[in-house]
This record gives structure tokens, C-alpha cells and sequence, in this order.
């Protein structure tokens, strides 16, 4: 699930306080994009309904993890990574849902569920090494 999709941007700063030098902010960022493409199966009845869940769960995991790191305060920052943990679980769910309709291919839905267990895991870890940091 590697993009090959790059955008070089002019304020680009390159260092690690960078949200997007994250691993997990690009991961999230990964499934993003197989999440839009994946809810492009989905019956057009259901575009506001569990296509635009799934997009919206999808957008919000990097989208947290970048508003956290963008607060500069460790308990908004860990705030933050756990709604990032919650739109993860929600779409989850709401892929799990379009496999049992039969909108989305089972083998599909298993590749993204395994991203999103990686991206559980780097929130998970991110989350520990900052309490430890930080406690």
C-alpha cells in the first residue's frame, strides 16, 4: 500500500519535528488513499451513508495525529492521537460492514484491516514513548 503519490512542498521543513516525517502520519496517509479508492465499490446509494463513514474515519486518523503534533502540548498531542486510535477502530468497523454487505472484496478489506493494525500499533507506541518522555 506504498503511494507513489509525492507533493513537494515549498515550506517543507526537514527535520523530525515535522508531522509529516512521521511513519505513522504517512501510513495513515496510505490508507487514506486505498480507503477513497476502496469506497469507489461502494453502491452509489450509499455515498452518504457508509461511503462518506469511510472517508471521513479514513481522513481523520493523519488528520489528528498532524492537529496533536500541531499544539505543541503533550496533553492535547496524546488527546489527539487517541481520537486518531478511535477514527481507526470506526473504520475498522465501517470497512468490516461493506465486506459483510459484499460492496468491498474480502482480500481488499483484509489488506487495509492489516494496515490499520500497523497503524495501531505505531499510535500505540508513539503514545508510550511520549508518556514515558514526558512522565
Amino acid at each position: 500500500m506504498t503511494t507513489q503519490f509525492n507533493i513537494a512542498l515549498p515550506f517543507e521543513r526537514a527535520n523530525a519535528a515535522n508531522y509529516r516525517n512521521l511513519a505513522v502520519w504517512t501510513r495513515a496517509m496510505d490508507i487514506v488513499e486505498v480507503c477513497y479508492k476502496l469506497s469507489m465499490q461502494i453502491p452509489q446509494s450509499e455515498s452518504y451513508g457508509l461511503t462518506s463513514q469511510i472517508q471521513r474515519a479514513a481522513v481523520s486518523i493523519p488528520a489528528n495525529i498532524a492537529e496533536g503534533h500541531g499544539r505543541m502540548n503533550l496533553g492535547k498531542y496524546l488527546r489527539h492521537l487517541s481520537i486518531a486510535n478511535g477514527s481507526l477502530n470506526e473504520l475498522e468497523t465501517h470497512l468490516i460492514i461493506a465486506g459483510r454487505l459484499q460492496y468491498i472484496n474480502e482480500d481488499e478489506i483484509i489488506l487495509v484491516l492489516e494496515a490499520c493494525s500497523e497503524v495501531g500499533q505505531m499510535l500505540t507506541s508513539l503514545t508510550q514513548k511520549l508518556r514515558q518522555k514526558h512522565f
